[in-house]
């Protein structure tokens, strides 16, 4: 989140002087990200972006009723929004509707049409084409979206459906009182062995994201930078993605991903 001139966040800004705590409405992702929903697994995508939880007065809750919950109310979103992917001089704007579980990225130049559905159990990332919908194939998930360093898989909330998780603790972000959670893919078929996820306590937004090769090696970080208020509720405004050169903390590309009104 942006830091005002008076170095409050802009979550804080609006809310009543001395009480600073966590707005009831949701930041919303594209993705990748709930992700990564969160992208997020969080998004989630988020999309790969901001997620609500129903977790108040719970003091320790498990990581699994963390991202059931992250499901359960990411599935209820109703949206239409413009966004775009932003690297260097590479600009990808897209669209972003979702009707409940259904969740369609539509890119133009060349025309693709992705739709993610959001089950209980799993997710499913689908092409879109002129006789319906088929299945993305699996090998390509960790293809980068032209050029940029968000793939595939970051858009598909895999992660929100891992079974292995576990709360590490609690730990600030950004002045964010968050939980910190650890993922463990449970297949080589990730481009991630696992994620680091910070879901704000108050508000259930994810604020950052870390994926880890198979080397446990840091490859990619996607953090909030900055959330917007749109018909009364919050949304993600502009998130963040750096992918790193593994073993060392050298950013080798950093993309933008911004939604608009």
């Amino acid at each position: 989140m942006r830091v005002n001139d008076e170095g409050m966040t802009n979550l804080e800004a609006q809310m009543p002087k001395g009480k600073h705590r966590g707005t009831r409405s949701s930041f919303k992702h594209s993705t990748l990200f709930r992700h990564w929903s969160f992208v997020i697994c969080c998004s989630a995508l988020a999309i790969f972006f901001a997620l609500t939880l129903s977790l108040r007065g719970q003091s320790a809750p498990s990581a699994q009723d963390i991202l059931a919950s992250v499901r359960m109310m990411e599935s209820r979103q109703q949206i239409d929004l413009q966004g775009q992917l932003r690297q260097d001089n590479i600009v990808v704007p897209f669209r972003l509707v979702q009707n409940g579980p259904l969740i369609r990225y539509s890119f133009a130049n060349p025309d693709e049409v992705l739709q993610l559905r959001l089950g209980e159990n799993s997710s499913r990332l689908d092409l879109v084409t002129g006789d319906g919908t088929e299945q993305f194939a699996a090998s390509k998930l960790k293809q980068k979206i032209r050029g940029t360093s968000v793939t595939y898989e970051d858009l598909a909330f895999k992660f929100l459906y891992w079974p292995t998780a576990r709360v590490l603790g609690e730990e600030n972000v950004r002045t964010r009182n968050c939980w910190k959670l650890q993922l463990r893919a449970p297949s080589r078929e990730s481009q991630y062995s696992n994620l680091l996820l910070w879901i704000d306590k108050a508000s259930g937004a994810l604020m950052r994201m870390e994926g880890y090769d198979w080397n446990a090696q840091l490859a990619k970080r996607f953090e909030v930078v900055s959330a917007q208020k749109i018909e009364g509720r919050w949304f993600l405004k502009q998130m963040r993605i750096e992918e790193l050169q593994p073993g060392t903390n050298h950013v080798q590309s950093r993309t933008y991903l911004e939604i608009k009104r």
